[in-house]
């Protein structure tokens, strides 16, 4: 198998000199940029996204995606301004050269998924309206909460609006209790990429293959070129002064950001 790493490096340092050294270290050559020197990529103006975009050239990186929020919102928030916050985000999308804007559905009453979907596919139909005249690539995420974390109203997502592709999370589906196989079965068709995170039955976010996420399976199975490191691991402040004992006990738990990347990386690379 052969693959290129993108990775949201914001999970290694804040500061973007501290991702673009995390992700030479480690040999990951795209950045879904999530949140770089303080600011959520939602919230960046067009100088930053230039200054960004130049900086990773000088450097040999690039911008895979945009790990954006919009539609990570509750229905009952205002959405007037969160639609205009994306449309800025396709526009800082096509200055930092990324081809995709990782997206969500929405989060719904628990229960309530269908007295909402109407409204949902309302909301989603704007973002893809205002999208239609750039080339990116829209991408949803199962995410737990949204309407679209369980496979099944993935599929409805995807059927109703062709164009709009998948980025599938493992993890995110384990935290659902959905088989992460069943949901390939569905939703493979329409899946742009991948978030690489594992996950262990209770949710706890666990590097690659070390989960119940059935990843080996799933990159078998994945045609794409590119995978999208998410590591979620947990930093524990004073794991470097725990007895031996207490750090074997403390498996998937790291003594910095760093650490918890290069480990997160070093996992999908043994794995592949």
């Amino acid at each position: 198998m052969q693959f290129r790493l993108a990775a949201f490096a914001d999970e290694a340092d804040g500061k973007l000199d501290g991702q673009i050294k995390a992700m030479k270290d480690n040999g990951v050559e795209f950045l879904e940029i999530r949140g770089v020197d303080g600011q959520n990529i939602s919230e960046i103006t067009s100088e930053k996204a230039k200054e960004i975009k130049s900086r990773l050239a000088d450097n040999g990186l690039a911008v895979w995606s945009l790990g954006s929020p919009f539609g990570k919102m509750g229905m009952g928030d205002g959405f007037e301004e969160h639609l205009e916050a994306f449309k800025r985000g396709l526009h800082n999308a096509d200055i930092l050269g990324a081809k995709h804007i990782r997206m969500f559905s929405f989060y719904v009453p628990s229960g309530e998924e269908e007295k909402y979907k109407e409204k949902v596919f309302e909301r989603l139909n704007c973002f893809v309206e205002a999208s239609k005249n750039s080339d990116i690539i829209l991408c949803h995420e199962n995410e737990k909460g949204i309407y679209g974390d369980m496979a099944v109203r993935c599929l409805e997502i995807h059927k109703t609006f062709p164009t709009l592709k998948a980025v599938f999370d493992p993890a995110n589906f384990i935290q659902c209790s959905q088989d992460t196989i069943k949901a390939w079965e569905m939703l493979s068709p329409y899946v742009e990429y991948m978030h690489i995170k594992d996950a262990m039955a209770d949710g706890s976010v666990v590097p690659a293959g070390e989960g119940i996420g059935n990843l080996k399976y799933l990159l078998s199975q994945y045609k794409g070129e590119v995978l999208t490191l998410e590591p979620h691991l947990s930093v524990f402040d004073g794991f470097d002064k725990l007895e031996e004992s207490e750090k074997t006990q403390m498996k998937f738990t790291y003594p910095s950001s760093q650490v918890a990347f290069k480990v997160a990386c070093d996992s999908l690379k043994k794995l592949i």
